[in-house]
């Protein structure tokens, strides 16, 4: 892979009273962000695109406690600017090379008690980000209280997003007109009437607490900080700080947000030194599903789900399929002080589960585990146990740990405050020192630290599989908005494939008990087969999960899919979709390509041009394909599967029935199936 850089770069140096360069376009002349500072020393910035405003002038700033000033009476001391071009590489990702290209502005500002702050501005051709850089020489400690940064929407448009909560994401998205959203979490979705889609979002949250926004007024938002129980929104030591970048994707179709690079661009490149080959993504199963549907539990009782004995079953059926790896919930004490304040011993085995006999038996048989911590939200109880947990797993030959934190914080913290980043940036680099990878489940939300850290593989952060074991579930829709919200900001753990939507062979068993409050008997899952399917390719992690009980895989025809899959891709393009309505989706992984495809409620058919193949290169498809009477509510696991030779100058018409989806595995003609 050639990497390139260059840098053209020149220092303008503007004196009291010269005229100031504030103005930033990029690399293509779409976009346009112009700063200001009004009479009072006041920061604002706005955006064109097209030429055409996109955000009106928008306040900039902060405020602090102790009379530290973070926002107003600064004047500009020099501007710089910078372009950059080059193209690097990550170990894994929807794409493993990323073109990262952007003309850069930093403006340099002083007040009149010498604090200096350098904001600095970024824009790409498909969006930009800015930062601020303060440096309080005579400040021991700073206290931010607030933070005033504004989005003045120019138009009002169509949005998606979930409401705004510092608790959780796990919340249902809505369509809105923009002008209708009270708050929003990020990232928040956008089509402006003059047909602008655009997402905002944060990049690189290391030490600060995560960014929401409030509406102020018709289409303006300003960002609303997590706090501290006291009320402070981030506390940092010393007098230099700097902030996550504030970023907006922009793209003229909906699928260019999908296929942007900007949030990992804007993270700071891989922190980590030597051999990264432990670093590699994997397809699993596990003992989990059977807890969520009620007919295993986490507790070693008669129902206890993660034996030894059910465990190597696991183990047994990824050896015969093709499966890297197994994880296990419910294998160690602790579960049984749940709905207290949970005390989890991280290296104690319930009696029922050797851990040393079933890693030796993993081993055996070259298959990975993927180790599981549930905190409860007990942090200080996982902080003091966490070096000893990682060695302990890692003298097991564990490199994969999926983290946990249902439950409410100590102390009155937040789940998105500063206190829980420190936390999850803590685990990620106690992880990395071990050579362990991490899939945290109740995360803060992904900002592309997977480009610094990226043992940090992937992350739940919305509403996922689950839910749809114990609940009303997640409508059709879910998954053709995911891709264009949630999933801008970096992989999802959502756990697909259940093939028994209709949970015939669990609703009315004897071993099942009711141990939700949501449950109301009437739980499935809310989609054809085909699109359960589909959504391993579309909705990304580079840890994907086949998520049903095993034995409802065994000798099932479609599971062929999840055996040819690959994780570990190296190029992704989202060929088409809308919010909300369809989405089309292409991965490669070294010489197989893997399509999917789906629809919300209502029944769609889809052309796609196969130019993305290679040329002169025969292919056999193999296409999983929504049953002639399929509908996700009266008829969901009607499928078909059928073969045929393709190129590149093909077209493929994708026929999906309501709430459906289609799958297609490109295999070159000549090339071994998998077992």
């Amino acid at each position: 892979m050639k990497t390139y850089n260059y840098y053209v770069l020149f220092l303008l140096v503007v004196f009291c009273g010269c005229s100031r360069p504030t103005e930033l376009t990029s690399p293509d002349g779409n976009i346009k962000l112009v700063f200001n500072l009004n009479e009072t020393g006041a920061m604002t910035y706005g955006v064109s695109v097209g030429g055409k405003p996109f955000i009106t002038p928008s306040v900039m700033g902060f405020e602090g406690r102790d009379g530290v000033n973070l926002s107003k009476g600064f004047r500009i001391e020099n501007t710089e600017f910078t372009t950059k071009d080059e193209t690097w590489t990550q170990p894994w990702g929807e794409n493993k090379s990323i073109r990262n290209h952007y003309n850069e502005m930093a403006v340099r500002l002083k007040d009149p008690a010498d604090t200096q702050l350098t904001l600095r501005f970024r824009v790409f051709d498909d969006g930009l980000g800015f930062r601020y850089e303060y440096q309080m020489p005579r400040v021991d400690s700073v206290f931010v209280t607030d933070e005033l940064t504004s989005f003045n929407l120019a138009q009002d448009g169509k949005s998606w997003s979930i409401p705004a909560s510092f608790e959780t994401y796990e919340l249902l998205y809505r369509t809105l007109p923009i002008s209708k959203v009270d708050n929003a979490n990020t990232p928040m979705t956008f089509k402006t009437e003059n047909g602008i889609y655009a997402s905002i979002h944060e990049a690189a949250l290391t030490d600060f607490p995560e960014m929401t926004l409030k509406k102020t007024e018709d289409c303006h938002f300003k960002s609303e900080l997590a706090s501290w129980p006291d009320g402070v929104k981030a506390r940092l030591a010393g007098g230099t700080f700097v902030t996550p970048w504030r970023s907006i994707q922009i793209a003229s179709q909906a699928v260019g947000l999908i296929n942007s690079g900007l949030i990992l661009n804007l993270n700071e490149p891989c922190a980590l030194e030597g051999d990264l080959s432990w670093i590699r993504p994997m397809k699993y199963v596990g003992i989990w599903w059977g807890m969520h549907l009620g007919v295993e539990t986490w507790t070693m009782d008669e129902r206890h789900g993660a034996t030894a004995a059910n465990a190597k079953r696991y183990i047994d059926f990824a050896a015969a399929n093709n499966i890297e790896a197994v994880m296990f919930e419910g294998w160690n004490e602790g579960w049984e002080s749940w709905g207290d304040m949970q005390t989890f011993d991280y290296t104690k085995p319930y009696a029922d589960f050797d851990m040393a006999e079933v890693a030796r038996y993993a081993k055996e048989k070259g298959v990975e585990i993927i180790g599981h911590h549930e905190t409860g939200g007990n942090i200080f109880n996982y902080e003091r146990q966490l070096d000893h947990a990682y060695q302990w797993y890692a003298d097991l030959g564990v490199h994969c740990v999926k983290t946990g934190y249902a439950g409410g914080l100590p102390g009155g913290h937040s789940h998105h405050g500063q206190f829980n980043v420190r936390h999850y940036r803590k685990v990620v680099q106690t992880a990395a020192r071990y050579h362990t990878t991490v899939n945290a489940h109740e995360p803060i939300k992904d900002t592309g630290i997977r480009r610094t850290y990226p043992n940090m593989m992937t992350r739940e952060g919305a509403r996922g599989m689950e839910w749809n074991g114990w609940s009303e579930g997640n409508p059709p829709e879910h998954h053709e908005l995911l891709p264009f919200t949630r999933l801008l900001g970096g992989p999802m753990d959502y756990t697909p494939g259940t093939f028994d939507i209709l949970y015939e062979k669990t609703r009315n068993s004897p071993r099942r008990k009711k141990w939700n409050d949501l449950d109301q008997g009437n739980s499935r899952v809310n989609t054809t087969l085909a699109k359960q399917i589909a959504n391993w390719v579309i909705i990304y992690s580079p840890l994907q999960m086949a998520s049903d009980m095993i034995e409802n895989y065994e000798g099932h025809p479609a599971f062929r899919f999840f055996r040819d899959f690959d994780a570990d891709c190296d190029w992704s393009e989202a060929l088409q979709g809308e919010p909300g309505e369809f989405v089309a989706v292409v991965r490669k992984a070294k010489d197989k390509y893997f399509l999917g495809a789906t629809t919300n409620e209502e029944p769609r058919t889809l052309t796609i041009p196969l130019d993305f193949l290679e040329e002169d290169k025969k292919y056999r498809a193999v296409i999983y394909a929504d049953g002639e009477d399929a509908d996700w509510e009266k008829n969901p696991t009607s499928y078909q599967i059928s073969e045929k030779e393709v190129t590149d100058a093909d077209t493929l018409s994708v026929v999906m029935a309501k709430g459906g989806g289609q799958a297609v595995s490109f295999i070159p003609c000549g090339m071994r199936e998998e077992p």
